[in-house]
Parts: C-alpha cells; sequence; structure tokens
C-alpha cells in the first residue's frame, strides 16, 4: 500500500494560484486511481477532482470546473492539483486519496481506501 504526502498549499489572494502535489511512496502508483478532497471548517470533506490510472478519465465538482486541473505523472508517483483564480470560498485543507479497487474512483469518498494527511489553502479576499 503506497503512503500519500500532499504539499503545495499555502496563503494567496483572491484570484491567484496555486499548485497541489500528491507523492506516492512505493512503486504501485501507477494501479491507483486518484482523487482529491477539500474540507472547510465546519463542513464535510467535498470531492474536488478524480483522475484514473491512466489519466484518460478526468471529472471536477462543478465549484471548480474550469478553474482546477488534476493530472498525474506516474514516473514521478506524484498527482497535481493547478488551482486557478482561486476564490476565498476554496479556503480549506487539501486531502490527496487513491484506490486499488477500481481504475477510476470518482467522487464519493467510501470509494478510496488511502488518505494523506491534507495540506492547508487559504485564500484572502
Amino acid at each position: 500500500q503506497v503512503q500519500l504526502v500532499e504539499s503545495g498549499g499555502g496563503l494567496v489572494q483572491a484570484g491567484g494560484s496555486l499548485r497541489l502535489s500528491c507523492a506516492a511512496s512505493g512503486r504501485l502508483f501507477s494501479t491507483y486511481a486518484m482523487g482529491w478532497f477539500r474540507q472547510a471548517p465546519g463542513k464535510e470533506r467535498e470531492f474536488v477532482a478524480a483522475i484514473s490510472w491512466t489519466g484518460g478519465t478526468i471529472n471536477y465538482a462543478d465549484s471548480v470546473k474550469d478553474r482546477f486541473t488534476i493530472s498525474r505523472d506516474n514516473a514521478k508517483n506524484t498527482m497535481y492539483l493547478q488551482m486557478n483564480s482561486l476564490k476565498p470560498e476554496d479556503t480549506a485543507v487539501y486531502y490527496c486519496a487513491g484506490t486499488t479497487s477500481r481504475n477510476y474512483g470518482g467522487s464519493a469518498r467510501s470509494n478510496y481506501e488511502t488518505w494523506g494527511q491534507g495540506t492547508q489553502v487559504t485564500v484572502s479576499s
């Protein structure tokens, strides 16, 4: 089982950009379907984006569509989330997640069995 470590969070002004990374240990990253989720204070963890084993299937939450881009580099055991045109409502802890039980995890948290520790993203107005 891989371990996932997020990085790249921070404080940014509204309209700015950040790129999050999710680094995976181990040799099996290419067999993991991956996703990004986020959790704002007092709210449930919500789906942001998902990508299949090969990167051929990608999906986004409506709230981030056309602003965020998910990608992966299996040779580097890393997944990315490019976040542009950030808004204060994007403020949250962002988590990466992975699953080997299917080639595409989709938007359901229960589909993922491996989670990172999260990275804080704060967008100021």
